[in-house]
């Protein structure tokens, strides 16, 4: 079964820095491609950041430029180091680990963690 541990979330100053941490049970690395979804309240959760397990990379707009995504095998981790923080980047962020079959996604999820953004 696959669980996701994420860590990292917290209080940080617009302009400020965090890394989150994503990390994976299971052999999944090799056949799930992983990913950083958010969601503020009363908002839909949408895809910030995703990672191939070729390698790929995509990020929202919003965040290309700012945020950094990247994935370590041998540790079954994935990581999103967010840098210039803005208000709007405030959200529960959860990490995301999916695989297609027949034409279906199957998704794991983690149990998200929170990230503020305020002076």
């Amino acid at each position: 079964q696959v669980q996701l541990v994420e860590s990292g979330g917290g209080l940080v100053q617009p302009g400020g820095s965090l890394r989150l941490s994503c990390a994976a049970s299971g052999d999944i690395f090799s056949t799930h491609d992983m990913g950083w979804y958010r969601q503020a309240p009363g908002k839909q959760r949408d895809l910030v950041a995703a990672i191939t397990s070729g390698g790929n990379i995509a990020y929202t707009d919003s965040v290309k430029g700012r945020f950094t995504i990247s994935r370590d095998n041998a540790k079954n981790t994935v990581y999103l180091q967010m840098n210039s923080l803005k208000p709007e980047d405030a959200a529960v962020y959860y990490c995301n680990a999916w695989r297609w079959r027949a034409g279906v996604r199957y998704n794991h999820w983690g149990q998200g963690t929170q990230v503020t953004v305020s002076s």
